[in-house]
C-alpha cells in the first residue's frame, strides 16, 4: 500500500514514521511519501492560492497547481498486490479532506484498505478549487471527499494522518495481534469497544469486576459483549440503531432491548420503551391481547372457545379495571412509537396466585402470579419479551414476593424454554379453562431471592 500525502507543510507527517507505522514502512508493508505542493507551483513566490471568484473571505488553492501534483502522483509506478498485470490495473484513490465530505467510517476505511495507492490532497485556506475533484472524477479516477467530523480544521493534514493510520492498521501483518482488530470499536457488529482493565486489581476504591478474574471465559465474553452494547446505546444511539443485525444473537437482542433498542426479525431497528401501563392504554392493550392470545393456544382448542375467553377476560373494560387497581394488577408495556407491542400482567399481594396452583414446598401461597406475557409477532425474538419478564420479576420482588409463578400450556415447548432461560423451573401442573374448554398447563416458578440475570445462564 502506497500513501502519497501532498501538502504545503509536508513535515506535518513526520509523526507517521513512529511506532507501528514506522515499523510497517521498514518492513515494506506501506510506503509513505510526503510531498510539498509548492514544488509544482510556478513563479517567483511559488504561490499555490488565489482570491476566490465571486468574492468572499480567504483564499482558494489553485486547480492548475494541484493538477500537476496529482498527475505526477497518479503516474507513480506501483507493484500491485491486487493485479498481476500492469500498474494501470492497480486501484488508486484520490482522497480529499473536506468538512463537507463523506464521513470516514470504519466500513469506508475497510474498503480503502483494499486499494493499492491512496493520494491525499491536503487543502488549506478556504479549500481546493472544486474543479480538481470534478476533473479527476470525470477522468475515471476514484475520488473520495471525506470528513473526520462535524467541525473545521486549519487544513487537511490532520485528516490525512487519521485516514492513513486507520487504513494502514488493517493491512495484513501491520498489527502484532490481529485479534485486536476484531474486538475494537466499530468492528464486528459495529459496537463500541467494551471497557478494559489491568493491574492493580483495586485502584482508589474501584475494583476489577469479579467476572474478569473468575476464569469463566464464556461469562467474560458475554459480560464484555453486554457492556459494549450498553456503551454503544448510551454514547452512540445512532450506531445502536444501525448494527449488523445478522451478527446479533439472542442475548445481544435482549441486552439491546433492555437499552431501549429493538431489532425485529425483519425490518429496521426501532427505539423501544418499557413502562408501567396507564389508564389510557386499555383499548390498545385489549387489541394487543386479542391478537396475541390465540397464538399461544394449542391448535386443537376451538376458535369459539378462544373468542369467548377474549370477550370475557381481555376486553377494554377488564384492562381499565386492572389499570385502575395498580396496587394489585401490575401491567408493564413495551411501546414502539405510539404503539404497544408487548405487555405483562402480574398479580401481587396476598393471595395473588389462584388457589389451585398452591402446592406447599413446590408452589407457595405467597408467590406473585405472572398471568400474561405477550409480544406482537413482528417483535418476537427482538428481546422485548426478555426485558418484560425481567422487569416483571423485579417489580414482584419489590412488592415483597420471594417467588414468581406462571402457567403455560404443556404443548408450548417454546414458551417453556423461554421461561426456563429466565430462571423459571417446572414445579406442578394445572387445568385451565379457556371458554369452557379445559386446557392442561405446566406450572413454573422462579426464585426471586437469587441474584444475577438468568437470561444469560
Amino acid at each position: 500500500m502506497r500513501f502519497d500525502l501532498i501538502s504545503i507543510f509536508p513535515d506535518y507527517f513526520t509523526p507517521l514514521t513512529l511506532s507501528l507505522m514506522g515499523k510497517a514502512e521498514d518492513a515494506g508493508l506501506v510506503t509513505l511519501a510526503a510531498h510539498d505542493l509548492r514544488q509544482w507551483a510556478t513563479g517567483k513566490h511559488r504561490s499555490v492560492d488565489d482570491t476566490p471568484y465571486g468574492g468572499g473571505a480567504g483564499m482558494v488553492m489553485r486547480a492548475d497547481v494541484w493538477a500537476r501534483a496529482l498527475d505526477d502522483a497518479l503516474a507513480t509506478p506501483l507493484a500491485c498486490e491486487n493485479a498481476e498485470a500492469a500498474t494501470a490495473s492497480c486501484r488508486r484513490v484520490l482522497a480529499i479532506p473536506t468538512p463537507s465530505g463523506t464521513p470516514l467510517t470504519q466500513p469506508v476505511v475497510e474498503d480503502l484498505a483494499r486499494a493499492d495507492q491512496i493520494i491525499v490532497a491536503c487543502g488549506r485556506y478556504e479549500g481546493i478549487d472544486a474543479r480538481v475533484a470534478q476533473h479527476y472524477r470525470a477522468a475515471g479516477v476514484e475520488v473520495l471527499e471525506f470528513s473526520i467530523g462535524d467541525y473545521v480544521l486549519n487544513g487537511g493534514e490532520v485528516a490525512a494522518m487519521v485516514l492513513t493510520e486507520a487504513v494502514a492498521r488493517l493491512l495484513d501483518g501491520f498489527m502484532g495481534n490481529p485479534d485486536s482488530l476484531v474486538e475494537e470499536s466499530h468492528s464486528g457488529a459495529g459496537l463500541l469497544e467494551y471497557p478494559v482493565f489491568t493491574k492493580p486489581r483495586e485502584f482508589r476504591g474501584l475494583v476489577i469486576p469479579d467476572v474478569l478474574v473468575g476464569g469463566n471465559h464464556a461469562a467474560i465474553e458475554r459480560w464484555r459483549r453486554d457492556l459494549a452494547i450498553e456503551k454503544t446505546a448510551a454514547v452512540r444511539p445512532d450506531l445502536a440503531l444501525e448494527l449488523r443485525a445478522e451478527s446479533l444473537g439472542r442475548e445481544d437482542r435482549a441486552t439491546l432491548a433492555a437499552c431501549g433498542v429493538a431489532y425485529p426479525r425483519e425490518g429496521s431497528a426501532r427505539p423501544v420503551s418499557i413502562r408501567h401501563g396507564e389508564p389510557g392504554d386499555a383499548a390498545q392493550l385489549s387489541a394487543l391481547a386479542a391478537r396475541t392470545f390465540p397464538e399461544a393456544c394449542p391448535p386443537e382448542l376451538p376458535r369459539a372457545a378462544i373468542d369467548a375467553f377474549i370477550a370475557a377476560e381481555l376486553g377494554p373494560d377488564m384492562f381499565e379495571a386492572m389499570l385502575a387497581d395498580s396496587t394489585r394488577h401490575r401491567i408493564l408495556v413495551a411501546q414502539i412509537d405510539a404503539h404497544l407491542v408487548g405487555y405483562t400482567l402480574t398479580i401481587v399481594g396476598q393471595g395473588a396466585i389462584p388457589p389451585e396452583l398452591v402446592c406447599p414446598g413446590r408452589v407457595e401461597a405467597d408467590a406473585a402470579y405472572l398471568s400474561k406475557c405477550y409480544v406482537d409477532a413482528p417483535w418476537r425474538g427482538s428481546g422485548i419479551a426478555d426485558v418484560l419478564v425481567e422487569a416483571a420479576a423485579r417489580d414482584a420482588a419489590e412488592h415483597g414476593h420471594a417467588s414468581l409463578v406462571l402457567g403455560t400450556n404443556r404443548a408450548n415447548k417454546k414458551a417453556q424454554a423461554f421461561y426456563k432461560r429466565h430462571g423459571f423451573r417446572r414445579r406442578s401442573t394445572r387445568t385451565f379453562d379457556v371458554g369452557g374448554v379445559l386446557n392442561h398447563d405446566v406450572v413454573m416458578v422462579r426464585d426471586l431471592t437469587r441474584t444475577g440475570n438468568p437470561t444469560l445462564a
